[in-house]
């Protein structure tokens, strides 16, 4: 059937998709001795696609990778503050990877990274279910019946919000850790919800993103998770459900809009 230019390219691994668009439009690519003027093309797995004359490289295989985000730095691939980012802190050797969701500057703990643009959506969308833990020391005194009330959803500031549900762990003082899970995460949803409960958050760490576990990984260090493991665990992507996925999370965020 046959993927757009762009995606071809960055499952290639030459660039992002952006990169790739910019790339056509300089002239720099190829199809078939055709030079294109446009990245609205749509190329078969026969055709020759290159870059700049030299031959795209085959598809990589979709990996994935554990990476223990700290505080303060921006998940992103560049910031205009010239803050440290995510990508500032990997390895040398790994290829390029997008970060499945986001975590905010002041968050640390688990992120995952793909090398696949089309996995990292999958992984994100609601309708693959997944469910998001966080541990979350708060400041102020909180009421077990209200974090209970959270498990049917609440409104913040004119947004609804899905099913949250937390504990009280223990209290120490005026700090208190909870337990957290939700399957959505949208931005910063947890301090939000949590300032609505009058309890400001001071930490918060992810220590789980559906079956993948942050575990003792030490702060800036990715370890990949295994073939068979991501297979297992994201089937549905590699049988051809990524598309009914995304049609069903697109649905989901059109009747949450007010």
């Amino acid at each position: 059937m046959g993927e757009r230019i762009a995606k071809r390219m960055a499952r290639a691994g030459v660039a992002s998709r952006r990169e790739a668009e910019a790339m056509v439009a300089a002239g720099r690519v190829t199809v078939n001795g055709r030079r294109l003027a446009s990245p609205a093309v749509t190329v078969a797995a026969a055709d020759d696609v290159r870059v700049d004359g030299r031959p795209l490289p085959a598809p990589e295989p979709a990996r994935l990778w554990r990476f223990h985000k700290a505080p303060g730095v921006v998940t992103t691939a560049r910031d205009p503050q010239g803050r440290a980012t995510v990508f500032d802190r990997l390895p040398p050797g790994l290829p390029r990877v997008v970060t499945v969701g986001r975590l905010d500057l002041n968050s640390e703990g688990l992120l995952l990274l793909t090398n696949d643009g089309d996995l990292a959506r999958y992984l994100e969308l609601p309708a693959t279910g997944w469910t998001r833990r966080y541990r979350v020391r708060v400041h102020g005194a909180v009421d077990p019946r209200r974090l209970e009330g959270l498990a049917g959803g609440v409104r913040v500031s004119g947004i609804d919000y899905g099913p949250i549900v937390a504990r009280l762990d223990r209290a120490q003082g005026s700090n208190a850790w909870l337990t957290v899970a939700l399957r959505e995460g949208r931005n910063r949803e947890i301090r939000k919800v949590m300032e609505h409960l009058d309890l400001p958050v001071t930490r918060l760490i992810r220590v789980a993103f559906g079956p993948f576990q942050l575990g003792q990984l030490d702060r800036d260090a990715v370890a990949e998770v295994t073939g068979k493991a991501l297979r297992e665990q994201a089937a549905g992507f590699f049988t051809g459900a990524v598309a009914a996925a995304d049609r069903e999370g697109r649905i989901a965020n059109r009747r949450r809009q007010p």
